[in-house]
């Protein structure tokens, strides 16, 4: 990010009339992406470069044995298969995939903490923002902040609530939180209509109190673990 620029007050104000701070950083470089388009072309590059995705294919059983990692997994075209290197990027239920390895000691497994967080689409922001505004991070997230999707539709979010399971419920009673959350988004007399629209879980592993821990890389000569390798996620 070489093109970062420090903005006054009054020079933010000029790009967002709406927006209410004492000072921001621009970031010319940054936009968006299409999101789906984008794990496409991810895929592509991959399989062109030898991978074989199989999707709709349930992990059943995995066995850590000497060496390596075995493999039994479902679907329309069950497979059994081996390797080296185990990399478990399960999001939600990364820990629980690690329990259900054979032979993975269950003191190396960390716990899972659910961090939902809430967006709501600004019905009339759209006209009122141009750029992407993020607000300074607070624990657990970046903040509740603006972003303009693919069609110019203004969302405002994510929120952060600390869930103990897996709920992807949308609650439209905490938009309340987001009129006092951020007052430099929604400054003005006169509220935006806002509508609860989608809601997502970030799985984490470390509590609440922490939440700054996204990863653990587990293995011979990383940790002092016997075990083969493993990524968690």
């Amino acid at each position: 990010m070489l093109d970062l620029q420090t903005l006054s007050g009054d020079a933010a104000r000029a790009l967002e009339p709406a927006l209410n701070c004492d000072a921001a950083l621009l970031s010319p470089s940054t936009g968006i992406i299409d999101s789906h388009a984008f794990m496409l072309a991810l895929r592509g590059d991959a399989e062109a470069a030898g991978a074989a995705c199989a999707f709709h294919t349930p992990l059943l059983r995995a066995r850590a044995v000497a060496g390596r990692i075995e493999l039994d997994a479902g679907g329309d075209a069950p497979i059994s298969l081996e390797c080296r290197l185990l990399v478990n990027a399960a999001g939600l239920t990364a820990s629980a995939v690690a329990r259900s390895i054979d032979g993975m000691p269950i003191d190396l497994i960390p716990a899972a903490y659910f961090r939902q967080g809430q967006l709501l689409q600004l019905q009339r922001a759209g006209g009122r923002f141009s750029h992407l505004i993020y607000p300074v991070p607070e624990p657990g997230g970046l903040g509740v902040h603006l972003t303009l999707d693919m069609a110019g539709q203004a969302r405002f979010g994510p929120d952060v609530e600390w869930i103990d399971a897996i709920d992807y419920a949308v609650d439209p009673a905490r938009a309340e939180r987001f009129y006092s959350s951020d007052p430099a988004l929604l400054a003005d007399a006169t509220r935006p209509r806002v509508d609860a629209k989608l809601s997502g879980i970030r799985p984490k592993i470390v509590p609440p109190a922490v939440a700054t821990q996204d990863f653990l890389i587990q293995g011979r000569g990383i940790t002092a673990s016997p075990t083969d390798q493993f990524y968690s996620a």
